[in-house]
């Protein structure tokens, strides 16, 4: 089992040890799992504080560092479960839940095992094994959602080694910065974030899903000229001598991308690390989608942080909770019940493709090299798996592990997206919007369904996007607007937002 190649190369990041033939647990944990899993009347795990305590016991039998913990984790267990929730739903937690994650977590080394026997068959030969998977290298990792659940589940009781992580440019990926104590400093939004994850270990406890996720990195290859497959990193030229039809655009002033009715690619507002600040004291949007989708957060044991010619791309979570609010205002709101259909490969059809904007980008945002930036980034997550046969390009794509495409109805998948790069990451929402479009539309995906959250900024979106429509206007023609608006923003010759700039443009023209 040693032997196996990608097994081999993330061992270390793992809590368990290879033997001859084999995974497992090192003894002394092995015995503290046994004897939570035999349920609080035996173990005496009744509270938070008997957790941490067993949780001291199980690191220092990893020989786990403290140091690499949150200032007091293990004193905001205990207060979370005395004071954060009622008795009752403590009482169940402890009397239910816990035991039955340290019984999954015994099975861990066989699950794994029995993955790592399977993973060169699930993609017709192609490794999809849990492992590194580090920037610039496209691959996919394959995993099913009980072996996920059990992965979290060491996350939970902060098992995994953190030490090695942040070399390979890692987030940490234990629970412990959700429960750093002094806990009232957290305000609600971070019990809310524990009360949506407690809420999955529950339901995955009472009933385990047979389904599987892949999470796939995608590479936009700075080369490849020689390759008709693949479309290499774009410069400026290839967007401005585009023919490609801009596609069609649903434009939304309520809901959320992850209620979209149809099948899309669902955009998540990443941060280069995929996950954010999920697993720390903050709530934004993209930190909310995985707390409710918490599957997502697998990804963040493998997948190191993204280049700017990169994507993620993760399809068949579920979504387990309801919520309401945003940022101080999030809440959990109760159980989901998720009823998307399941693909030839058992994934869920929700489709999350994870791409990060430039963070505070300023006036700099309208520089040529940041324009190119951005719409290559959003072009990477948005471009097929598989080559077209025929019709508009690209008659090619992203480079990825598996030369294949995973869905027969692709050219139907379009794009449900929003702000991305707004909000706190201080991108101008009109230049953003434009960008998208023609990332969308150059990818060859059928439509852009926006959501604006309500941006005032964003109120006169419909009536610019029918103008472009009456102008028949292509990709190129489109790019070269904004590249023309920028430059005078650069020199300050508007303050005009694109959108007024536009119409008046027009005018002057006719």
């Amino acid at each position: 089992m040693e032997k196996k190649e990608d097994l081999g190369s993330f061992l270390k990041y793992l809590p368990l040890v290879a033997q001859s033939s084999s995974l497992a647990w090192p003894l002394s944990v092995e015995q503290e799992l046994q004897t939570i899993s035999d349920g609080p009347t035996k173990s005496m795990v009744n509270s938070g504080e008997v957790l941490a305590s067993h949780i001291t016991n199980m690191r220092k039998s990893l020989s786990l560092d403290a140091g690499n913990l949150s200032p007091n984790p293990l004193q905001g267990y205990a207060t979370f479960f005395e004071k954060k929730i009622s008795r009752e739903e403590s009482t169940k937690f402890f009397g239910e839940v816990v035991p039955a994650l340290c019984g999954l977590l015994l099975q861990l080394p066989s699950m794994l095992e029995t993955h790592y026997q399977n993973a060169d068959h699930v993609l017709d030969g192609v490794t999809s094994g849990l492992r590194l998977l580090a920037p610039q290298e496209a691959g996919v990792v394959f995993l099913s959602q009980e072996l996920i659940a059990a992965l979290l589940a060491c996350s939970f009781f902060c098992l995994f080694p953190e030490a090695d992580r942040r070399s390979k440019h890692l987030q940490s990926i234990n629970f412990d910065d959700l429960f750093s104590f002094p806990f009232m400093s957290y305000c609600s939004k971070r019990e809310n974030k524990i009360r949506c994850l407690l809420h999955y270990f529950e339901r995955v406890c009472q009933c385990m899903p047979t389904g599987f996720v892949s999470f796939e990195r995608k590479v936009l290859p700075r080369g490849h000229k020689h390759n008709p497959h693949y479309v290499s990193y774009p410069e400026a030229e290839y967007w401005a001598k585009s023919t490609t039809p801009l596609c069609s655009v649903e434009i939304h002033t309520s809901g959320a991308i992850e209620d979209q009715p149809g099948e899309a690619l669902e955009v998540d507002f990443a941060d280069e690390y995929i996950g954010g600040l999920t697993l720390s004291y903050d709530t934004l949007q993209e930190e909310i989608r995985f707390v409710i989708n918490p599957e997502l957060i697998a990804g963040m044991i493998f997948l190191p942080r993204m280049d700017a010619n990169e994507a993620i791309e993760i399809v068949g979570v579920e979504r387990f909770s309801r919520y309401t609010g945003y940022g101080p205002s999030f809440q959990y709101a109760g159980d989901y019940t998720d009823e998307k259909d399941f693909d030839a490969f058992k994934r869920r059809k929700t489709r999350v493709i994870a791409i990060d904007a430039l963070p505070n980008p300023g006036s700099t945002q309208y520089k040529p090299e940041r324009l190119l930036r951005e719409i290559n980034k959003a072009f990477s997550g948005y471009l097929h798996q598989c080559k077209h046969q025929a019709g508009p390009p690209p008659s090619s794509a992203v480079e990825s592990s598996k030369r294949w495409c995973m869905d027969d109805h692709e050219e139907k998948v379009g794009v449900a997206t929003g702000n991305w790069g707004c909000g706190v990451f201080g991108g101008d929402p009109e230049v953003k919007i434009m960008l998208q479009w023609l990332a969308i539309s150059q990818s060859g995906r059928p439509f852009m369904s926006y959501y604006t959250f309500g941006l005032q900024a964003l109120q006169n979106v419909n009536q610019v996007v029918e103008r472009i429509g009456l102008q028949e206007m292509n990709v190129g023609e489109l790019w070269s607007k904004l590249v023309e608006y920028s430059a005078e923003r650069l020199s300050r010759s508007t303050r005009l937002g694109f959108f007024s700039w536009f119409m008046a443009s027009l005018s002057a023209t006719n």
